[in-house]
């Protein structure tokens, strides 16, 4: 159970491995917290996302039926999905905790951001590393990297994913998928002498700015 005042997304970020990227306390300390999961089943699977504030208030949550080829390609629609879900609802300057439980993605995700800082031996190459029929969700999920302020991932395990009853019984969570048009952002630290990001109240973005989800 998360600690009052805490995201459950925050707690399991906090006790969750990075792959490729050390974990320093500062690490922590995320505007946005989403976990993702996607389901495959011949008779069709589904893609859930669960997003959180820090101090725990819940921004989104989506079920959504979904067709992948393939477990593996179903966790890359479900982290497009995510992310593109919480770009319509946060700043650019928005640090983000990912929360995924699938190895290859946490990684791939990762070093796609030490990539990004510059240092390009980080980058993943060969197609070995998105599965046959992930590629464009790969491509937009690197673009949605690109446009926060921070972004890392953390490997959880699959029994603790908050995303994974949505993915898997979609039929039975329709009723989560209502957006609201705006949610609680906390502030950021500035120059001048502001206080701490987590000590001021929080601020309100405007509507989302996209309504769409993660597509081919």
């Amino acid at each position: 159970m998360a600690a009052h005042g805490r995201s459950t997304l925050r707690d399991l970020f906090d006790d969750a491995p990075t792959p490729h990227i050390a974990h320093p306390p500062r690490t922590h300390h995320r505007h946005f917290y989403v976990a993702t999961d996607g389901s495959y089943r011949r008779s069709g699977g589904g893609l859930g996302a669960v997003i959180e504030t820090r101090d725990g208030s819940r921004v989104a949550r989506v079920s959504v039926p979904d067709a992948a080829p393939d477990n593996n390609v179903a966790e890359y629609r479900a982290l497009h999905l995510g992310l593109d879900v919480l770009a319509a609802r946060t700043p650019d300057h928005a640090r983000i905790g990912v929360l995924v439980d699938h190895d290859e993605l946490a990684a791939a995700v990762n070093a796609e951001v030490l990539a990004g800082g510059g240092d390009a031996d980080w980058r993943p190459t060969g197609r070995g590393r998105v599965p046959p029929g992930g590629e464009s969700h790969w491509r937009g999920i690197r673009a949605r990297i690109a446009g926060f302020g921070e972004l890392r991932a953390a490997r959880i395990d699959g029994r603790e994913n908050p995303a994974h009853p949505l993915a898997n019984a979609p039929e039975d969570y329709t009723h989560v998928n209502r957006r609201a048009d705006r949610c609680v952002v906390p502030g950021s630290t500035g120059p001048g002498g502001r206080a701490p990001a987590e000590e001021r109240d929080p601020q309100y973005p405007p509507p989302s700015r996209l309504a769409g989800e993660a597509d081919d």
